[in-house]
């Protein structure tokens, strides 16, 4: 195996409980070393670089790249440098999908170059969590931009992962990015930030009716629509099974001694499932 498919290979399988781990540790005061990362092709104009925080798209145009997320601070340097590798064109956007520094973390240095565009839930967010790098634009339901002749659609569906969660759509590729949205495995709901279970599902069923067929995930390899439908047939599951238990009367801790993630591809009480432990049990 190449050093590059090695690092395609841990990125596509490290969990978001253990990105958001080296987060929290940065924000404690750690010093994480830069991630190595890797770029793909999607398209001869869209790349995904994996490795480190949450996955990036790259969109190239004849007038400037426009990029959504950006990782952490420490791994600008390298996003450039990758950039670079497939054009020579300037970043000119980015679009996050939603405020946590594994995906808003460069915002800060990037400004200096590039506009940043977020809904603005997330703007909030990055400013009631003391955040660097908040962004310059916000929008509320759908906003697009045109780069090089391109469309680059920015759409808000309601609360899932946070209440600020964007999806980003290339048309001309039917392609979407959709953050932590959709990750491989268990989610994580971010009750602070304005999370929730049970919106959730209806947010990714709006997601559902765009005319896509690749899904750039917040974390994990590049899939496909029936990967998208898969996981939310799976999120369904997984609150049936929940309510189930609680009607029982049976405690948080007791669900998650009982509950069965049998036929749910990828989840398991990982490190941020637990976290959004007491939010699911008063919600649901």
């Amino acid at each position: 195996m190449t050093k590059a498919a090695a690092i395609r290979f841990i990125a596509a399988f490290l969990t978001a409980g253990s990105l958001w781990l080296a987060w929290t540790q940065q924000r404690k005061g750690g010093q994480p070393r830069p991630a190595e990362l890797a770029i793909d092709k999607i398209a001869d104009d869209l790349y995904v670089i994996i490795g480190g925080g949450g996955n990036i798209g790259v969109l190239v145009t004849e007038e400037g790249v426009a990029l959504v997320d950006d990782k952490f601070d420490r791994d600008v340097e390298n996003i450039l440098a990758k950039v670079k590798s497939v054009t020579d064109r300037p970043v000119r956007y980015v679009v996050n999908t939603h405020h946590h520094g594994d995906h808003s973390g460069g915002n800060a240095k990037l400004l200096a170059q590039a506009e940043i565009v977020m809904h603005k839930n997330a703007r909030a967010n990055v400013l009631k969590n003391s955040q660097p790098g908040a962004s310059r634009l916000t929008y509320a339901k759908e906003a697009s931009l045109y780069l090089g002749g391109k469309e680059i659609r920015v759409m808000h569906f309601g609360r899932a992962h946070t209440n600020g969660d964007s999806v980003i759509y290339f048309p001309h590729r039917k392609v979407i990015h959709t953050g932590d949205m959709f990750i491989r495995g268990a989610p994580f709901i971010d009750y602070a930030n304005g999370g929730s279970a049970l919106a959730w599902d209806r947010t990714i069923s709006q997601v559902l009716q765009l005319d896509f067929d690749t899904v750039i995930p917040g974390h994990g390899p590049v899939g496909k629509r029936t990967d998208i439908a898969k996981w939310r047939a799976d999120y369904e599951l997984f609150r049936t099974r929940f309510r189930a238990i609680k009607r029982s009367g049976k405690s948080a801790e007791e669900i998650q001694a009982e509950i069965s993630f049998e036929g749910m591809t990828g989840w398991n009480w990982s490190r941020l499932l637990l976290r959004s432990l007491p939010g699911l049990y008063e919600e649901l």
